[in-house]
């Protein structure tokens, strides 16, 4: 559905995105992360046309950005950080201009919009001014002008900014809905949104991607040690022994608060909580569980550990900044480049740049 290929943001004397290259297909749901001035904006920018990549291709359902830029937009549903409305208007009022703006048939608009509204979650609101709507609502109208031409893509960056915990619970079922006929590419410094929503997370740092692949793959590719927690019921000093006499087994740690005053890890009435490292991150869950059953010291619960997507986020974005070759620095804040001049919805369709092949 979406083709980045070694796509370029160059600035003077800066490079803001390098060498950018991934893809998306059709039904996924993917998480763009990244610290500030990392490059999402910027990228996300040149997908939807709102900038030209100075080196690489941008293809949207197989069409060139640069050649059709015209017929890919259409393909494209954009919401940015801040949602591009009119206060002045009302809900139906301004999802009937964005109707216009995207070419929308005059006999479908007035199905497209009921749906869209209804889809949304805006019954009853199409009358009102749009400055008098709650934020959460005006996200919800941000998605509604996103969505209203069927795109089959969505591009979102920071849908769940500055909402209370209610509204995103909302806005992320509604994200999760929208990536059942939509591929979704969303940006967010939420980190557990993206274990929420998203099947793929795309790491970028100083402008290049440090990271692709599942949320559920992430924390044990990224670690370093194979660990093991464990809860198991008897006598603290047996269990470290038993644990210790397994092979593989490199280090034993008795965690938690099992000495609270009541003495029941060390007399054997309670469980013990603790944490086993294995040598050269070999997988010892099936030893324990024979060891243990073996010795009649019952296990509560055996959780293998793996980094959190917090962790992993950090490792790969806290690093000391380097120089890119050719002695270009990149820049603190890649996010400068100047907006539209109004708020106007999604990108134009009078794009001057229309190949020949849209002629």
């Amino acid at each position: 559905m979406l083709e980045v290929k070694k796509v370029s943001k160059l600035y003077e004397h800066q490079r803001g995105v390098d060498h950018i290259d991934f893809s998306m297909n059709r039904g996924e749901i993917v998480g763009f992360l990244g610290p500030n001035g990392a490059g999402k904006t910027t990228t996300m920018r040149m997908i939807t046309g709102y900038l030209n990549p100075t080196r690489g291709s941008i293809f949207v359902d197989g069409l060139s950005m640069a050649e059709h830029p015209k017929k890919a937009r259409k393909k494209i549903g954009y919401l940015p950080e801040t949602p591009p409305l009119y206060p002045e208007m009302s809900v139906i009022s301004y999802l009937k201009f964005i109707a216009d703006l995207r070419d929308i048939p005059a006999r479908e608009q007035k199905a497209a919009i009921s749906e869209t509204i209804g889809k949304l979650g805006l019954n009853g609101r199409e009358k009102q001014i749009i400055r008098s709507l709650s934020k959460g609502y005006k996200q919800r109208l941000g998605l509604a002008q996103a969505i209203l031409h069927k795109p089959d893509l969505l591009i979102l960056d920071e849908p769940t900014s500055g909402l209370d915990p209610k509204q995103i619970i909302e806005i992320r079922e509604l994200i999760k809905e929208l990536g059942r006929n939509h591929t979704v590419l969303l940006s967010t410094h939420i980190l557990p949104e993206v274990n929420a929503i998203c099947n793929r997370v795309i790491i970028i740092n100083q402008g290049r991607i440090v990271l692709d692949d599942k949320p559920q793959n992430i924390g044990n590719s990224m670690g370093d040690t194979f660990e093991v927690s464990l809860e198991v019921k008897g006598q603290r000093e047996t269990i470290v022994r038993e644990l210790k006499s397994v092979a593989g087994v490199a280090e034993v740690k008795v965690r938690g608060n099992e000495e609270d005053g009541k003495g029941a890890a060390a007399t054997g009435e309670g469980s013990v909580l603790l944490r086993v490292t294995s040598k050269d991150r070999a997988d010892v869950r099936e030893a324990i569980f024979y060891k243990l059953a073996g010795a009649k010291l019952p296990i509560i619960g055996m959780r293998k550990e793996s980094l959190s997507l917090e962790d992993v986020f950090l490792k790969l974005t806290t690093n000391e900044r380097q120089q890119p070759a050719g002695g270009d620095t990149f820049p603190e804040d890649f996010e400068e480049e100047a907006e539209p001049a109004a708020p106007a919805a999604p990108p134009a369709d009078d794009d001057s740049k229309e190949g020949k092949g849209d002629a």
